[in-house]
């Protein structure tokens, strides 16, 4: 009855004639944005960011309309990897193996439209399951003290971003670096500037949104410059669009077993939607066996990882909301928003901002029957999206950055600094060091350093109360297999199935 009575105040607030109209802002620009090669959910989350302290939203209309922008960004990825075999981001490659081979037999239209169905049957079950498990894990948490927030951030730095590189020495080089950037400013214990080099602006530490608008989109631009140019277009033809109805009733249970392989995955700190794509692609494959066809341009290898990663993208806000945990880089960009909006994700966000949590909620439901009708009947439009112009995009981009962040802070200095760790993220995506880690240290580095701290002054600095509870030992557990399992695990990810011709 309560999370009846709670929704029932969700739908109060996300069916406002304002709220919805930024759900349906949001599920286009995501759409768009996931379409487009390159961009993915993080990148575009990070660029629109700025918009809403522009247009002075609240902390509920901006969460509504940066999650409707997650959500569209899911979708919108499997319509450049079914039509030019280029995912539009990471977790969109295993949709590349069926999506492509259909395309080429003829059955754009039948994959487009039955990959926007899995997705929303994927989101859908997500949200379901966001609105029934995190209230239980938000009352687990209070049982959370210094030892386990500590060994939890731990398994953050550990996890998160491990996939995304090759080799872990980088994805923790990446997370120092994030913390060595998280101790500039004056240290709350001593009152002692630390790493300003007497630089005055530097007295209150690096804002985040800084970071991430550099290290994502300002990163973004330089790269995309190099590898497109002003003349990039893409060109793409699509055929009739009808509903399959044959292929949507042949993978419903597809659909329901990948949305709870990726939702399960999405749950895991660092895990993600890439890792829920490829796992719902390969139980379905391994439940068909050799008979299956999968690779060849089955409706059932299209419909698996795009259920899987839609409700990997709706997992990984359990931890974000209930722990303060990020389980996704985008859900890392969510948590820096929440941050600068004075809210503390966390056990008592549930009850301390309601109206904020369950409006969110009930908002994605209401976006993914939006991004559902929108994908479907529109999905022409979105592809004729592809063929804009770089030298369109390109400046737009920057504008929203700039513009975005000198109104947030009004600052020059920040402006030079959003442009400094944009040729930081330039620099590390040249080297194949992962970014996500850089930012995560920045969010989490105080936090991970406060509970240290209090860890240590309950203990009279006595190391072994980090592992006092079986809370914290199974955390710290955790932690080592998730650091080390990528280096066994990332041959598997990295090397698809190879598909027939």
């Amino acid at each position: 009855m309560d999370i009846l009575a709670n929704l029932a105040l969700g739908f109060s607030v996300a069916l406002s004639p304002f709220t919805l109209f930024l759900a349906v802002c949001g599920c286009f620009l995501g759409t768009i944005i996931g379409a487009l090669p390159g961009l993915g959910p993080s990148n575009g989350v990070a660029i629109l960011i700025p918009i809403t302290f522009t247009l002075g939203l609240d902390a509920t209309s901006a969460l509504v309309l940066m999650t409707s922008v997650y959500y569209g960004a899911m979708y919108g990825g499997r319509i450049s990897s079914i039509l030019l075999n280029i995912p539009g981001d990471e977790p969109a490659l295993m949709t590349t193996l069926d999506g492509y081979p259909m395309a080429k037999q003829g059955r754009a239209g039948d994959a487009l439209v039955l990959s926007g169905v899995a997705s929303f049957v994927g989101a859908l079950l997500a949200t379901v399951g966001l609105m029934l498990l995190a209230p239980t894990l938000a009352r687990v948490a209070f049982f959370f003290g210094p030892a386990e927030y500590f060994a939890l951030y731990l398994l953050a730095f550990c996890t998160l971003g491990g996939m995304a590189s090759n080799n872990q020495a980088k994805a923790a080089l990446a997370a120092c670096m994030g913390l060595g950037i998280a101790m500039i400013g004056v240290d709350s214990s001593s009152g002692l500037p630390r790493l300003t080099g007497g630089n005055l602006h530097l007295f209150d530490g690096i804002d985040f949104l800084v970071a991430i608008v550099g290290l994502f989109a300002i990163a973004e631009v330089f790269f995309f410059i190099e590898s497109h140019g002003k003349g990039s277009s893409i060109g793409v033809k699509l055929d009739k669009v009808r509903i399959p109805w044959k292929d949507i009733m042949a993978t419903k249970w597809t659909m329901l077993r990948a949305s709870g392989v990726g939702f399960i995955a999405g749950i895991l700190p660092g895990a993600g939607a890439s890792l829920g794509s490829f796992l719902a692609y390969m139980t379905e494959k391994s439940i068909a066996g050799e008979k299956g066809g999968f690779g060849t341009g089955v409706p059932k290898g299209v419909a698996a990882p795009e259920a899987g990663n839609n409700s990997a993208a709706g997992g990984a806000l359990v931890p974000m909301l209930t722990l303060g945990v990020p389980g996704s880089g985008t859900t890392a960009v969510l948590l820096a928003l929440l941050m600068t909006l004075n809210i503390t994700p966390g056990p008592t966000l549930f009850t301390e901002k309601a109206d904020v949590v369950w409006g969110l909620i009930a908002s994605l439901l209401i976006a993914n029957v939006v991004l559902l009708l929108m994908n479907v009947p529109m999905v022409k439009i979105f592809v004729k999206i592809l063929s804009v112009p770089a030298w369109v995009l390109l400046p737009g981009v920057t504008m929203i950055s700039f513009v975005g962040i000198y109104s947030l802070s009004g600052s020059y200095f920040d402006l030079l600094l959003m442009v400094g760790f944009g040729v930081l993220g330039y620099i590390l995506r040249k080297l194949d060091v992962p970014t996500v880690p850089v930012i995560l240290g920045i969010l989490l580095g105080g936090k991970m350093e406060d509970a240290l701290r209090r860890a240590m002054t309950l203990s009279d600095g006595d190391p072994i109360y980090l592992f006092s509870s079986p809370i914290a030992i199974g955390l710290w557990v955790a932690a080592i297999a998730g650091f080390v399992a990528p280096m066994f695990l990332r041959g598997v990810l990295k090397k698809p199935p190879a598909v027939t011709d």
